[in-house]
């Protein structure tokens, strides 16, 4: 009998070192071929859209998929997950998606960012750069973050709660370009359709993680941050294909060619470097993938059975 798991209960269960270990599993089952993902499907509805991806760990017996409706300025997330063909749970998954999207920027950063990385910028302050900045902070000694936001009452109050959180000191950027000047790592976590900060300030070793945008049309790098990039680090190379907006401008202005992305999964199992030199910018484009929903509700699922949590479906 499936269980039904509520935003409560996530908030409960789940945890930002869980995602991590989960969401790095199944990039390396990636990375040897053992998972597989269908990327992002969208239909139009009156007002708004519906979203569906799937994915499968054959070798940890799961599958499932996330379906979304986002209808007037409202997100509604659900999670699927299969066990050896059986339903097993219905998992509201807002804050699921938050941190698997954490958990996969944790895990490019841990193998593509310099070891000794301390200062991060952070464009956006909503709900989803809070799990950024966590993930972050669980996987390099941030000390400094610079937080940008185009409402300066929300970044105060980013600041304040992620000093809290972290330990590091957070404070507000005045202007774009203080998030990326003297940063080791520079986070994008927005709904930009124009790019929000110049390449060209980009110091030499910076590691950038885009995550924001996953839509064609939107763009939240410009050419110049895309061609200055040694090593371009995707999480599905079909769907950055489809969903891009930075990567496809710049390949079509031949500032990139596909052909040189690489999957996070051939990075975490050492086929492919994801920094080979100190002095390399290095970027991941982080489309979110199905495949990080399956590991982390996987997760999520284990621990609430273990601890009797959640409402029994009548199927």
């Amino acid at each position: 009998m499936a269980i039904l798991l509520r935003e409560s209960d996530v908030a409960k269960l789940a945890t930002m070192t869980m995602a991590i270990e989960g969401v790095e599993q199944a990039f390396r089952f990636q990375g040897e071929q053992k998972a597989d993902n269908a990327p992002r499907r969208r239909s139009g509805l009156d007002h708004g859209m519906l979203h569906v991806m799937s994915a499968s760990l054959p070798s940890l017996g799961y599958a499932g998929l996330k379906s979304y409706t986002s209808v007037a300025g409202v997100t509604r997330f659900l999670v699927m997950l299969y066990k050896d063909g059986n339903l097993e749970a219905v998992i509201e998954a807002d804050r699921l998606g938050q941190l698997r999207t954490g958990a996969a920027t944790a895990v490019a950063t841990r193998h593509m960012a310099r070891e000794e990385s301390s200062r991060l910028g952070i464009f956006g302050t909503g709900l989803q750069a809070r799990s950024q900045v966590t993930a972050v902070c669980a996987v390099r000694p941030i000390k400094t973050v610079r937080a940008y936001s185009r409402n300066p009452e929300n970044c105060a109050a980013f600041c304040r709660e992620m000093s809290d959180l972290t330990g590091a000191s957070v404070t507000p950027a005045s202007n774009p370009e203080e998030a990326v000047r003297g940063m080791d790592i520079v986070v994008t976590a927005t709904t930009s359709k124009d790019p929000v900060f110049r390449g060209e300030w980009l110091e030499k070793g910076t590691h950038v993680n885009a995550v924001g945008g996953n839509f064609i049309q939107r763009r939240e790098l410009d050419v110049e941050s895309v061609r200055r990039s040694a090593c371009v680090v995707v999480d599905s190379l079909e769907q950055a294909r489809l969903e891009s907006g930075d990567l496809a401008q710049a390949a079509e202005v031949e500032a990139f060619y596909w052909e040189d992305a690489r999957e996070l999964g051939l990075v975490v199992i050492g086929e492919f470097p994801g920094r080979e030199d100190a002095d390399e910018i290095t970027l991941f484009e982080s489309q979110g993938i199905a495949l990080e929903d399956v590991a982390l509700a996987a997760k999520v699922f284990e621990a609430a059975a273990k601890s009797g949590v959640g409402e029994r479906l009548p199927f």
